[in-house]
């Protein structure tokens, strides 16, 4: 026995008589330091408007109307120090390195105290200015004078790629607290309204009615804005003031080189400065990237002179902060007045292999500059994090918002020099890497939404390029915009989850993907349904579900269903029942809504029946709906009809519930008097059967319901005495004179049993009332008459038949009956309908019952014989 284990442990037992515990499952396929269980989906339950939003990035988000017991309750308004907190988070984070001596704003003293005195009024202002002419530097200044103003303070915003109302969600959720919520339109500007604040808004984009807009939905706000001389100027009736900022004078313009530079010119760089500011037209940001030229050229010329002091000691480098004499002999000569205007490749060059990557990035997402967290993993460095400010220390990068773009003027002077030549490549590491980021369960959507716009432009970038991937590969471009979407929607950044759908629906298209295009609409249609766009819902979703279908995803297509009743409920065009089948086959109630049509079949439940192919035939009346749709009645809603035997009747509920309701209670009313009508017969019957006189005892062959020749009443036919024009019925149904049937005195049977070959018809001249019958044997869409009709004299007798006679014993109860309209002779030649005034009646019942009872489709004559 092994002296280290215990003896009761080889049998399953612990020293303590116990179960060991179980040991964690081992597959020698899975490598020990992977994921072993997949990570569940990240949902999002959110409120917009009246809808209850829950994102569902596996299936497509799933949309209900909001119970009222998850209805938010009233955002409430930040504190200060709340406020406070929001705007530094908002701010662009500091870049890592040694800390930079803050240039200052030089004359713009006068601009500045104009601004302050305009906000103080309550009075609404644009600044206009060119990029590079330093905007944003005056309008964090002008931030900071007028911090205790407004009763909600000053908010800080940034309209790049911004539109009216992204703009006022921003300023609603940098006032209120409202986690997870996104009120409607008519809330939303409820709210507003109540908000008192210095708005400063930079790099605005729009302007005329778009800027309009936004000033009508806060009239108790003032508005600093920042904008370019290129955006749309406000309207005439907007009281907007207007600002413009100019370029530096050119003793300013030397000053501030002075500063950049962190020493005094020389006479030589002096008229260089001077000849800069005559071609830059005195822009401040020129002078800042022409300060990072002198400070190169400074280390250059210190670094050579180390080298030839020290000899071998070459990588002997002295800081950068080294104080260097400008008197001294200059090697080094200044650079050229055309690499000063554009002076990006000539700093790139002189940067770090990590600055120079990171600008790479930047050229390929359009000027977004990654986060400073993300370099390392893009470059493969772990300090290229500290490339963000030496961009910064070069006047290459500016602050947009919370981030950092490409300084006016450097993405296309460092696309000239060669850096978009990789675009592709950087942009497909790009979409690779924020795919696999914004998948994560620990990153959160809010910090998806602060990268949105490296996001969006690697998106535009790779879906142009999109198409179908390999074998067990998947396209670069439909996963990012299938994995940031859904965070975009969560963040409540919903310009950007538009786009990344749009992005990610084409790119889908291009790559073949079935699956994920019927995704992307399906959250396009959610999307405007939540922003009230109703027709570009219903045409989403209805996109999503006829893909769904096509791919039998059943959890989509429900999905899918449930979001499009709604939209049909928020339209008020619900389809009513019976409207006939869609795409889906067979249009069926729906449990819940009861909305049919368009093909959308059930849409309550997580699991759709399949098709079943051995379903019953419809009855031949139709298929009655429960609740059809209310239609005013028909014109004639009583008219009665006689249908051809050899049409296939169908029927359908097409006057609606009152409509439905009459044809009921007419059909059983005519029953009900049918019944009457039956029951007075056979107790006639039975009363006078030992009249002497009653005409069941006297009835002729063919017997027919017509008007007599001889005194012009309906009577039957009397017997002659040589029996020469006498016809017998087509069975013994009379026991002759002795009263005992059977015997030879009984009447002879003729051939009524069968149908005749024939029409029968009377000879000579006939009145309109001596038309044949339906109850005549020979018509072959009747059955044969029993005896108890009375019958009418004939004029001539009928012509022979040529068949052969049947047995006399044979009863007429057994006499063959054409069914189904088929005929075995010749066909009548005229039928009375049902609605013929000439039709006898039976027993003194009136006409309308045989009509009513043609009409509801019950019996119109008396079946078979009654005794």
């Amino acid at each position: 026995m092994d002296p280290n284990n215990r003896g009761p442990e080889e049998y399953g037992q612990d020293g303590d008589h116990q179960a060991p515990r179980p040991r964690p499952h081992r597959d020698p396929l899975t490598s020990d330091f992977g994921q072993h269980a997949p990570a569940l989906a990240r949902t999002v339950q959110l409120v917009s408007g009246d809808f209850l939003l829950t994102v569902n990035p596996v299936d497509g988000s799933e949309i209900e109307v909001c119970p009222p017991t998850e209805r938010p309750t009233r955002p409430e308004k930040l504190t200060a120090a709340e406020r406070a907190d929001a705007e530094r988070a908002a701010r662009p984070p500091v870049p890592p390195g040694p800390v930079r001596t803050v240039l200052g704003l030089l004359a713009r003293e006068d601009e500045r105290e104009r601004l302050v005195r305009l906000l103080a009024r309550g009075r609404s202002v644009r600044l206009t200015g060119p990029a590079g002419s330093g905007r944003t530097s005056l309008l964090d200044l002008v931030a900071e004078d007028c911090a205790g103003l407004a009763p909600d303070g000053v908010i800080r915003l940034s309209g790049h790629h911004r539109t009216a109302d992204d703009l006022l969600h921003d300023l609603f959720y940098a006032v209120h607290r409202a986690p997870l919520h996104r009120p409607d339109r008519a809330e939303l500007l409820g709210h507003l309204r109540e908000v008192g604040a210095v708005v400063v808004l930079d790099d605005l984009e729009f302007g005329g009615a778009a800027l309009d807009e936004l000033l009508d939905a806060t009239p108790e706000c003032a508005f600093l804005l920042g904008a370019t001389p290129e955006v749309a100027a406000p309207s005439a009736d907007s009281a907007v003031e207007e600002v413009f900022l100019t370029g530096l004078d050119r003793s300013d313009g030397v000053e501030l080189l002075e500063r950049a530079a962190g020493r005094p010119l020389t006479e030589e760089e002096a008229n260089w400065a001077g000849d800069l500011w005559f071609e830059s037209e005195g822009l401040p940001l020129r002078f800042v990237q022409a300060g990072a030229l002198l400070r190169r050229r400074d280390r250059e010329r210190a670094g050579a002179d180390a080298v030839d002091e020290f000899g071998v000691f070459a990588d002997a480098r002295p800081a950068e902060d080294t104080p260097y004499d400008a008197a001294e002999a200059d090697d080094v000569p200044l650079p050229s007045l055309g690499e000063a205007a554009a002076p990006a490749p000539l700093l790139a060059s002189r940067l770090s292999a990590s600055a120079r990557a990171t600008l790479e990035f930047a050229v390929a997402l359009g000027g977004e500059v990654p986060h400073q967290a993300h370099l390392p993993a893009l470059v493969g460095d772990t300090h290229a994090d500290a490339a963000l400010g030496e961009l910064t220390d070069c006047g290459l990068v500016s602050p947009v918002g919370s981030r950092y773009r490409l300084a006016a003027g450097v993405l296309t002077q460092l696309e000239s020099a060669g850096y978009a030549d990789a675009v592709r490549e950087r942009a497909l590491a790009a979409a690779q890497h924020y795919a696999w980021w914004a998948g994560h369960p620990s990153v959160t959507p809010e910090r998806v939404c602060a990268e949105a716009d490296a996001v969006l432009a690697a998106l535009a970038v790779l879906v142009p390029t999109t198409t179908p991937p390999g074998d067990d590969a998947e396209s670069p471009a439909v996963q990012l915009a299938r994995t940031a979407a859904p965070a975009f929607a969560a963040g409540l950044h919903w310009s950007a989850w538009q786009r990344a759908l749009r992005s990610g629906t084409e790119a889908s298209r291009l790559a073949g993907d079935v699956a994920e295009q019927a995704y992307f609409h399906h959250e396009l249609g959610v999307l405007a349904l939540c922003e009230d766009r109703l027709d570009r819902a219903r045409a989403e979703l209805e996109a999503s579900i006829g893909l769904r279908g096509a791919l039998s995803d059943k959890r989509g297509a429900v999905a899918g269903r449930r979001a499009l009743a709604l939209v049909a409920d928020r339209t008020g065009d619900t389809p009513g029942l019976g409207s006939g089948a869609g795409a889906f086959g067979k249009a069926a109630p729906v449990a819940g809504f009861g909305v049919v049509g368009a093909g959308l079949g059930p849409t309550v439940g997580e699991e759709v029946p399949d098709t079943r192919n051995e379903e019953s035939v419809s009855p031949s009346a139709g298929v009655p709906a429960p609740f059809p749709p209310l239609q005013p009645p028909p014109q004639s809603p009583t008219l009665v009809t006689r249908r051809e035997p050899e049409e296939e009747p169908s029927r359908t509920v097409a006057g609606g519930i009152k409509g439905f309701a009459r044809r009921n209670l007419v059909a059983a009313g005519a029953g009900a008097l049918l019944v009457a009508v039956l029951g007075t017969v056979v107790t006639l019957g039975a009363t006078s059967e030992n009249d002497p006189g009653d005409p069941s005892n006297e009835v002729g062959v063919n017997p027919s319901a017509s008007q007599g020749v001889d005194d012009g009443s309906l009577g039957a036919d009397r017997p002659s005495d040589d029996g020469k024009d006498r016809e017998t019925p087509g069975g013994p149904t009379d026991s002759g004179p002795d009263g005992t049937p059977g015997t030879t005195d009984d009447p002879t049977p003729t051939e009524s049993g069968r149908p005749s070959d024939g029409p029968s018809s009377t000879g000579g001249t006939t009145d309109p009332g001596d038309e044949e019958s339906p109850d005549d044997p020979g018509s072959p869409d009747e059955p044969s008459k029993s005896p108890s009709t009375p019958p009418s004299t004939s004029s001539s007798p009928p012509p022979p038949s040529s068949s052969p006679p049947p047995d006399p014993t044979t009863s007429p109860s057994t006499s063959p009956e054409p069914s189904g309209g088929e005929t075995t002779g010749t066909p009548p030649e005229s039928s009375t309908s049902a609605g013929d005034s000439n039709t006898p009646t039976v027993a003194g019942s009136p006409a309308t019952a045989s009509q009513s009872g043609a009409a509801t489709g019950g019996p119109g004559t008396v079946p078979g014989p009654v005794i």
